[in-house]
């Protein structure tokens, strides 16, 4: 068994080359930019909080990340649970529909976004047409905009973990709750919901993460207009050239999200979303 744990270990030594060469590598040589250029020190992190454009782009950040957040989190977990209680046919054809999106690219949803949520897009005509509105609403090129499609894009990944997460309570829970003469709302909050509460931590640590880094679907639903720090970043590398500003904001959201994984992972109920549950 010992040598069995040996050869399993030594297998994963290339893997652990590359990724090492792949990332690690290019994050240590922004970190190195980031304190050596234009002069070593740590003048390019001491400028970052003088910087009134950074503090706005930092709390619009912030904003859409707690904003997709919650949307994102409320969401998905309605279609998981209702996805738990379908029969096992309109199951397997609902998961399925939920893997759709990761077939399709980032671009091309966002563009269908623009698409429809356009001053004449498909659904200010249809408002119009129906006589809802009168003018065309701003739906998109802003921070509505932004939200709606980073919604979109995170609900397929919640889902999935709040699925997960919902498969593995005990059925046998809920029907002695029922048996002592609980109502279904009572189950639900006082059962259903404090059991789920690790995929629920879980899903909302992994969209509020992946959001702060988003880059092209707040690029395109934006249009510039609500610009977030991932883009900040890129623009400061392919526009102006400001590798000490790019690269000291981009150690910084590393460092942040580093706490915010480490300070999350302390959570009892996100440990308790990586604790395998007995088979029932």
């Amino acid at each position: 068994m010992r040598n069995f744990k040996t050869t399993a270990l030594l297998l994963t030594v290339p893997a652990s080359l590359v990724a090492i060469g792949l990332y690690a590598a290019p994050i240590l040589q922004v970190l190195a930019l980031s304190l050596t250029e234009p002069k070593l020190g740590f003048a390019n992190y001491q400028s970052l909080f003088a910087n009134a454009a950074v503090g706005r782009v930092v709390m619009t950040t912030l904003k859409v990340s707690v904003m997709t957040t919650v949307l994102t989190v409320l969401a998905s977990y309605i279609v998981a649970f209702a996805i738990i209680h379908m029969s096992a046919g309109w199951r397997r054809i609902s998961l399925f529909l939920v893997l759709v999106p990761f077939w399709i690219s980032v671009l091309v949803r966002a563009f269908s976004w623009i698409t429809i949520l356009r001053r004449r897009g498909v659904l200010n005509s249809a408002l119009m047409e129906a006589g809802v509105i009168s003018t065309p609403l701003d739906l998109v090129y802003n921070l509505l905009g932004v939200t709606i499609g980073m919604v979109h894009y995170m609900m397929p990944f919640a889902i999935l973990l709040l699925y997960a997460n919902l498969s593995d309570i005990d059925r046998r829970i809920m029907q002695a709750a029922r048996s002592l003469g609980a109502r279904p709302a009572t189950i639900f909050w006082r059962v259903w919901l404090p059991l789920s509460l690790p995929g629920i931590a879980l899903a909302t640590l992994f969209v509020f993460v992946f959001s702060l880094g988003f880059l092209v679907t707040p690029a395109l639903l934006g249009a510039g207009k609500t610009l977030m720090i991932a883009e900040y970043i890129s623009v400061q590398i392919s526009s102006t050239s400001r590798w000490d500003l790019a690269t000291s904001l981009s150690t910084m959201l590393l460092l942040v999200v580093g706490i915010i994984v480490f300070a999350a992972m302390r959570s009892p109920a996100l440990r308790a979303a990586f604790v395998a549950r007995p088979q029932q």
